[in-house]
């Protein structure tokens, strides 16, 4: 065990809240991984659900120790409800993880304004203010905390017909940068980083054909798994003294093209 965690386990289990998690797509595999390391977890959902409740009062009813937070992103007064929450239940909030957002294909001739606002307030906004709240709050912690944001590797080789998504998503890497450094000039125990996965999941609809395409464009040539952007996120929760880092989960996709033409690419939807 590395001595972080040593330090967060001295009195009672860390506290880890993952947004979009309830739904079973990367977010949730980053929440289990969470759980299998001993933290304790706060699910979150969009809106709460029969599907999202009915998983959590599962992993409730095995013994773990869990809950389940719902509401959208961009609205300004979630994320206070939420850390409001998840204190209430534990006291401590030791890490945070955005998850969630939005990816949707459109050609750039349909793209308008509300089209823009909706992603840059989903992708950037909205996890910006709950890294605002949750940071601010691990200030007032010794012991700190842990923000990771997910990115997209396809960040800095995009494709065509995501134009919306992009301009919201490519905002990650900055907040990731400035928000390690505000937080830890407040308290320097809190650490931002963010993981660029690449295709982990395919989505069902991708043929054989296309997804052997999608292998065959990465270096290491095979398809990744939620598991390998989890296991990212593990590692650069714990280790002490890495912050400001933006670290490509992508089998090599973000500095080799390979053969052919890109596929669909997005880390939870291929």
């Amino acid at each position: 065990m590395s001595s972080i965690l040593e330090s967060l386990f001295e009195t009672t289990s860390p506290v880890a809240f993952v947004t979009g998690s309830a739904a079973d797509r990367v977010g949730r595999r980053i929440a289990q991984r969470l759980l299998q390391a001993g933290f304790r977890v706060a699910f979150h959902s969009q809106r709460r659900d029969q599907r999202s409740s009915d998983y959590v009062k599962s992993l409730q009813a095995s013994g773990q120790s869990v809950m389940l937070c719902d509401g959208k992103l961009e609205d300004e007064l979630s994320a206070s409800r939420w850390l409001e929450e998840i204190l209430a239940k534990w006291n401590r909030i030791d890490l945070l993880v955005n998850s969630a957002a939005i990816w949707e294909t459109q050609p750039l001739e349909e793209v308008t304004v509300a089209d823009l606002r909706r992603n840059v307030e989903v992708n950037a906004i909205g996890s910006f203010l709950t890294s605002q709240k949750f940071g601010l709050a691990m200030v007032k912690q010794s012991t700190g905390g842990a923000i990771i944001q997910i990115g997209d590797w396809a960040c800095v080789r995009p494709y065509k017909d995501f134009s919306a998504y992009f301009v919201g998503k490519g905002m990650i890497e900055t907040m990731t940068r400035s928000l390690a450094v505000e937080l830890a000039t407040r308290n320097p125990k809190i650490r931002v980083n963010a993981v660029l996965p690449g295709p982990v999941m395919m989505a069902p609809e991708i043929t054989s054909e296309a997804e052997q395409k999608i292998i065959d464009q990465s270096l290491l040539r095979r398809a990744g798994r939620p598991e390998d952007v989890a296991d990212a996120v593990y590692f650069l929760s714990t280790s002490p003294f890495i912050t400001g880092v933006c670290l490509p989960v992508d089998g090599g996709r973000s500095i080799y093209s390979g053969p052919g033409t890109d596929q669909c690419a997005h880390p939870s939807s291929c």
